[in-house]
């Protein structure tokens, strides 16, 4: 049995590349109706590779804040989903997403099958300037950076092979259908005229309720039990983290604007400013609670801002972006020094960072939004429309609900199969080299069955 649960993952990935062989191939798409834009297809190309940065800058930012054991366990999830998200898209996760709408619910799963169609067919109907291969390349990296947010939730305890599940199903029924109801036109969110720009409800609310769904399951640390204080292996790799996911966050928001025109210009200003309202905030806060200012307190509070402004960036101005990062990252603080008094070892604060700053993005685009910025979206609560903010509101319960019970078991499901939760044994060694048989700044090490290391 225990070979089998080794053997399954390369047999399966096996199958998949055996079936893609027989997909007939289809010729790239032409122009000759000149139905694109060059200048589109180039600034979507280049916020591409942005939003696909910010996965390795997530490892970076997570991998500097858990113990000097658990870096490269903790890294090596984040990366990892980039590989198995990347041909779960090709497979069936974009037809999920963006497939023929099944009752505004779930794509049909054989609209986009292995990629069916997606090189040769027309552009996607709210991007009609760039080929659809290019909007899929973009989505999927929204797609895969998304379960790799969730590691900071679980860090230092979780099995590696439970954690590859995890983002399998997690993509498939969490991700796709809350991408569909979000993005898709015949989607019931869509419809409803909820507003997310790039992914507050879709990317941060989803990953921060999976994230307290992980940590309810996964349950304390012996550390966190014994209040042992565990400082950060590498403070410089997290403000390295930070800086490139700024960085790609630009791609992030300002690409949704799917084309190279003046909203991708005002997403890219609103992201830059909330971070830095975001950086500050925190960081001032701090000082009036009596600590210093730290690299950690900017760098934190510049994230939150950053996710806070993701579903409102291309609807609301400039000047209220400032409000929305700052205020976001008040509520985020504080939301930690709560959790701090609690027993939740949620262990990189992901549920009130990206969880919590996802949800008050989401409000707060319906309170500042405005077609003033954004004619397709909607006036919010502060320009006289309190009906759109409380479309926000239901839309913020459902997914915030739907989210948390389905990731909640997911992760059950998965202590059925695998245990979901490395032994007292392996945490105490560190995940590093339990897991992986590597040690972070240090030679290769070799787990024996008796649990002691023995240096190669």
């Amino acid at each position: 049995m225990e070979t089998v649960k080794k053997s399954a993952p390369f047999i399966i990935l096996a199958i998949v590349a055996i079936a893609a062989m027989f997909i007939p191939s289809l010729p790239a798409f032409d122009d000759k109706g000149k139905i694109y834009n060059a200048a589109d297809i180039t600034w979507v190309l280049v916020a591409t590779a942005l939003v696909f940065l910010m996965t390795p800058a997530l490892a970076f930012f997570y991998g500097g804040m858990v113990h000097r054991k658990n870096v490269l366990s903790t890294m090596m999830k984040s990366v990892v989903a980039a590989g198995v998200v990347s041909v779960l898209w090709v497979v069936v996760g974009f037809s999920l997403c963006f497939g023929e709408s099944i009752n505004g619910i779930i794509g049909n799963p054989s609209t986009f099958l292995f990629f069916k169609g997606v090189v040769s067919s027309g552009p996607w109907s709210l991007a009609p300037t760039i080929p659809l291969l290019l909007f899929s390349l973009f989505q999927l990296m929204f797609a895969i950076i998304t379960p790799g947010l969730v590691v900071g939730a679980v860090a230092e305890r979780v099995r590696f092979t439970s954690y590859i599940i995890f983002i399998v199903l997690f993509s498939l029924l969490v991700y796709a259908p809350l991408a569909h109801w979000t993005w898709h036109p015949d989607g019931f969110l869509f419809k409803m005229g909820v507003l997310d720009f790039a992914g507050g409800t879709v990317v941060h609310i989803s990953a921060g309720c999976a994230a307290l769904a992980g940590a309810l399951v996964l349950k304390r640390r012996k550390v966190h039990q014994a209040h042992t204080e565990i400082p950060p292996a590498n403070i410089p790799y997290v403000l390295i983290g930070t800086g490139l996911l700024w960085f790609g966050w630009f791609g992030f928001n300002a690409g949704s604007a799917l084309g190279a025109n003046s909203l991708a210009v005002s997403a890219f200003a609103t992201t830059n400013v909330a971070a830095a309202a975001a950086g500050l905030s925190w960081m001032f806060f701090d000082v009036i609670r009596g600590k210093k200012p730290s690299v950690l307190g900017f760098c934190i509070g510049a994230v939150v801002g950053l996710v806070a402004i993701t579903p409102a960036a291309g609807f609301v101005a400039i000047p209220q972006s400032i409000f929305i990062g700052a205020i976001a990252a008040v509520i985020s603080n504080l939301a930690v020094f709560i959790k701090s008094k609690s027993t939740l070892d949620d262990t990189l604060d992901v549920f009130p960072c990206h969880g919590l700053g996802g949800m008050v993005g989401m409000l707060l685009t319906g309170v500042f939004a405005t077609k003033t910025v954004n004619a397709a979206g909607a006036d919010g609560l502060f320009y006289g429309n309190p009906a759109f903010f409380f479309t926000q509101v239901k839309a913020l319960l459902i997914v915030v609900g739907y989210s948390f019970t389905v990731s909640f078991i997911i992760f059950k499901v998965i202590n059925l199969i695998v245990p979901i939760r490395v032994s007292e044994a392996e945490e105490e060694i560190g995940l590093d080299a339990s897991q992986h048989n590597e040690e972070y700044g240090q030679g290769t090490l070799i787990v024996h069955n008796s649990g002691k290391l023995a240096e190669v």
